[in-house]
């Protein structure tokens, strides 16, 4: 019989090595607690993933992809502005309560292992494309409709994201003089600012979830 798992199989490990990772971090996974919360024997866990880089690259993955479509489920988004889904993306990429938090503990381990394991630097590359990718596109939209200026939306989009990364990290370490609703003040305040706008352009509900 094969050992190879369905791909819902598949998705509950992930799912499970996701809370591990981001609770105890890469370093203290311990298979058998994935597997008890998949619901899998530790054997399988095993078979998928050989080493601790392999699955932390795929609950990476995996969790980009949960709140990818978390984040294209917003009511009544297809009547917003460009740049009021720019602002509501900056809110979904900070550690907001839940899997937002869940994200960004995968991705300190990310960072962390990146930093000195070639094997995760091509991983962290190819996240990061996707993730400019996905506001790169809102920037530009706001461009061609008029509601920002002319500008690098390569530039820009990266120096947005490079905020949400330093902003969201005191968020997430509990500094008492960066709550979240600050971080997110903060990063459509630079944004603004940057572009010459007014941060009310960004729309009165600003990046409410």
């Amino acid at each position: 019989m094969s050992t190879r798992a369905p791909a819902d199989t598949r998705d509950r490990i992930l799912d499970a090595a996701c809370d591990v990772i981001a609770e105890h971090g890469i370093d203290d996974v311990r298979i058998a607690r994935i597997a008890t919360l998949a619901g899998v024997s530790p054997a399988l866990v095993h078979y998928h993933f050989e080493t601790r880089e392999a699955l932390l690259a795929e609950a990476l993955e995996h969790s980009f992809e949960l709140l990818g479509n978390v984040r294209t489920l917003a009511d009544g988004a297809e009547h917003w502005s460009a740049l009021r889904k720019l602002a509501w993306m900056v809110d979904q990429s900070l550690p907001f309560p839940g899997m937002g938090e869940r994200e960004w503990g995968l991705w300190l381990e990310l960072w962390r292992r990146a930093a000195r394991t070639r094997e995760l630097q091509p991983i962290a590359a190819q996240l990061y494309e996707r993730y400019d990718a996905w506001i790169a596109e809102a920037v530009q939209e706001a461009v061609d409709n008029g509601e920002l200026p002319a500008c690098d939306v390569r530039a820009v989009t990266q120096r947005l994201i490079a905020r949400i990364d330093g902003l969201g990290l005191r968020v997430l370490v509990a500094d008492p003089e960066m709550p979240l609703e600050r971080a997110r003040e903060l990063a459509l305040g630079g944004l603004a600012e940057e572009l010459g706008i007014g941060v009310e352009e960004f729309g009165p509900e600003g990046g409410s979830r």
